[in-house]
């Protein structure tokens, strides 16, 4: 059973209770604050007994004075028969007005802590309690594997749009939640006398007058326990009953309980508060904010956070339950020749594993699928494949842990491994679990039948490729239909299109394509985000980083020309007034962080298009820094008019530019880097983040050239990534 399971099952079977005391509690937080607003200003350091003369001077038939936690006084009395109760000004004495608690809120803790069902409902919200306790501790240890540990907890949050407010939610809500739970276990075990709040003995109380004639009463004001006590400490105060003798006055504080005799003002006895009722004390504090109205906002607010919690843990899991595994003809393991072991956290990579799968099954083959944790070899085996995810910050995912182990245990036999992994490049550790399952193979003697390769984000084009080689090496044509789960599409007609010639024969166009005003609306976006196209015949989107976001009121996209590419085709061959069926994919990794830290930009070719979106929207002036690569001036300087205008308004602060292919044009974009180096180690010096778009040649060579400028500050490139610095987007 893993930690992720128990959070699953845990969240999904008590979610509801846990929601519906989520919002009571963010209900009930408003008590505290109505109190607060209510209480007078109390007066400086005034005594119990000053307090007592004054309200028994203006309250007649007083027989109670209770210090609400919030600080409200309130009297209570009998006018004959009928019980009174006064809020009172602790300046003089005089009543406010009637005190009356308001049905809401009383309706309310009835719901909050036992369901309006007395005793047994009291046990089900103990049962509650205990069950977010844990999930409070099973999140948290989800939440240090996916940040990569406690130094790493406050990092940047990468992944879709649910992930990332799932973890930000719970990274503030699960201390809240835990504290929550455990004060609420506290109270119940309190309510059921699993806890003895009270001392153990009770004092011996004999009032002076026992045997003897009764003498006056003394005034509060003579009674030194009451002089002592301030009012700031007073819990109530109980006076002694005119009608028997023998009774005292008895004052109960936060640090114990005191007894005084009425006609001589002698303390009868005086007990300590035990460290059971301190903690009582503080647990109610802590779990209702009542008394700390600061507090009992953030109470609030967290009950709220668990609406949002809530959902967003739904929706992941719905995710993971439509992505879960559905592996037809899959043969006994000691029948099949080829072997397929997958390692998936949120169930995407079993996709590609039923892809994979099939397509052998197809070429003749006997396939067994299983997960990575169950690695092995029959003495059958052909090959061997292994689908790897990475979960967090290099982390194995959970049903997978002990894979590593199981492979150093595994004597390897001729079978020869090909190891795919699947991550994301924004992370500093992409594909790491992959890259460590292929180098424990690689240390126990496994031949690789190809070399390690990576898929970003899940990318089809780039498994298709892998296809490719996978069909070549095994010398047999091989069918892998990879078929992703599309969202519904949009309908986005052509505005405006910028041709351009191409520098080596392959032409670009700028696309600027109109956002729906009916029908299936795009939802919201920005630069550097990804606008998907799927074009007639092809069940593969392919994505085009976006120049331009939501505000911007068009979808702009530049386009290179591909020989026997669909989309790029369909692209090229788009007239004004036509449209194409797209839908948006966020692209959280590469979005611009917020701050004013000055940014350093570079592209090359058509990357420059989410990097001009990011000038486009600057519109605070942030400083941003273009190193930009193209082959000629003349016939692919994308964005090159708009870039001069951005320049001139204060948008773009500085502008350098390369040209491969044109007689002493700079070379490439690294080495415009390379020419400006002092300016670009100022820039990473004074903590610029830098977002990186373009070819993977590109990137090495420029990821060479900031390696190089990092040294002398004590930093590299892997760093920035960690602190969320350094992103790139690659083709």
């Amino acid at each position: 059973m893993s930690w992720k399971w128990l959070h699953r099952w845990l969240g999904l079977v008590l979610g509801t209770l846990a929601l519906v005391l989520g919002i009571t509690g963010a209900a009930l937080s408003l008590d505290p604050l109505r109190n607060a607003w209510l209480t007078p200003p109390a007066v400086q350091d005034q005594s119990v007994a000053t307090l007592a003369e004054r309200v028994q001077a203006q309250v007649p038939g007083l027989e109670e004075i209770r210090r609400l936690p919030s600080g409200l006084l309130v009297a209570f009395a009998f006018d004959g028969d009928q019980p009174q109760a006064w809020r009172i000004d602790p300046a003089t004495g005089r009543p406010l007005g009637a005190y009356q608690p308001s049905a809401l809120p009383r309706w309310l803790k009835n719901l909050h802590r036992s369901w309006l069902a007395g005793d047994a409902g009291r046990l089900t919200s103990a049962a509650v309690a205990l069950a977010m306790l844990g999930l409070s501790v099973t999140g948290l240890v989800l939440l240090l594997r996916r940040m990569g540990g406690w130094r790493h907890l406050a990092g940047t949050v990468r992944g879709t749009l649910a992930q990332r407010l799932h973890v930000l939610t719970g990274r503030v809500l699960l201390p809240v939640l835990a504290l929550s739970a455990v004060t609420a276990l506290w109270l119940s075990a309190a309510t059921f006398g699993l806890v003895s709040l009270d001392a153990k003995v009770e004092p011996e109380v004999v009032s002076q007058a026992n045997g003897q004639a009764r003498q006056a009463d003394l005034p509060p004001g003579r009674l030194p326990l009451l002089q002592q006590l301030r009012v700031q400490d007073l819990r109530k105060l109980n006076l002694p009953a005119p009608d028997d003798p023998q009774d005292s006055w008895q004052v109960t504080t936060s640090a114990g309980q005191g007894w005084v005799d009425r006609s001589s003002g002698q303390t009868l006895a005086w007990q300590d508060a035990t460290a059971a009722q301190r903690v009582q004390d503080w647990a109610l504090l802590l779990h209702t904010g009542d008394g700390a109205w600061a507090w009992a906002v953030v109470l609030g607010v967290m009950g709220l956070s668990i609406v949002l919690f809530w959902a967003t843990g739904l929706w992941l899991w719905w995710q993971a339950r439509q992505l879960a595994p559905r592996i037809s003809d899959n043969s006994p393991l000691q029948q099949a020749d080829a072997l397929i072991f997958v390692a998936s956290e949120g169930g995407s990579s079993w996709a590609f594993t039923q892809a994979l799968h099939a397509a052998l099954v197809q070429a003749g083959r006997r396939v067994h699928t299983t997960g990575l944790e169950h690695f092995c070899a029959p003495p059958g085996a052909r090959q061997l494949f292994v689908l790897a995810a990475t979960y967090g910050e290099g982390q194995a995912p959970a049903h997978a842990a002990g894979a590593l182990a199981r492979i150093a245990q595994t004597p390897a036999t001729a079978a020869p491994v090909a190891v795919l992994g699947f991550g994301d490049r924004q992370f500093p550790a992409y594909c790491a679990f992959a890259e460590a399952v292929a180098q424990a193979l690689q240390a126990r003697g496994w031949q690789a039948l190809l070399p390690l390769e990576r898929i970003h984000q899940q990318s089809a084009q780039e498994f298709a490729r892998w296809g490719d080689a996978l069909a070549q090496t095994l010398g047999q044509p091989l069918a892998i239909d990879y078929r992703p789960r599309l969202p519904a599409l949009s309908e986005l007609p052509l505005l405006v299109r910028q041709d351009f010639e191409g520098g080596a024969g392959d032409p670009a166009v700028i696309l600027r394509l109109g956002l729906p005003k009916e029908g299936r609306r795009l939802p919201r976006f920005v630069a550097g985000d990804l606008l998907a196209i799927v074009a007639p015949g092809s069940s593969v989107p392919r994505y085009y980083s976006l120049a331009s976001g939501t505000t911007d009121g068009f979808a702009e996209i530049c386009v290179r020309r591909r020989a026997g590419g669909l989309c790029s085709s369909l692209l090229h061959g788009l007239q004004p007034g036509a449209s194409v069926p797209a839908f948006i994919r966020a692209n959280p990794g590469f979005a611009l962080a917020g701050g004013k830290a000055p940014l350093l930009l570079i592209g090359a070719g058509t990357g420059v298009a989410p990097l001009a979106g990011f000038i486009r929207g600057n519109a605070s002036r942030r400083p941003m820094h273009l190193f930009y690569g193209t082959r000629t001036p003349e016939r692919d300087f994308f964005f090159g008019q708009e870039l001069q205008g951005w320049q001139a308004d204060g948008r773009l602060q500085s502008l350098h530019t390369a040209f491969s292919r044109t007689p002493d044009g700079g070379g490439h974009v690294q080495d415009a880097l390379q020419r400006n180096a002092a300016q670009v180690g100022a820039l990473l010096a004074r903590g610029a983040h830098v977002r990186v778009c373009g070819s993977r040649p590109m990137a090495h060579g420029v990821s060479q050239v900031l390696q190089a400028l990092l040294a002398p500050l004590g930093l590299s490139l892997a760093q920035l990534k960690e602190r969320g610095r350094y992103a790139e987007d690659l083709f």
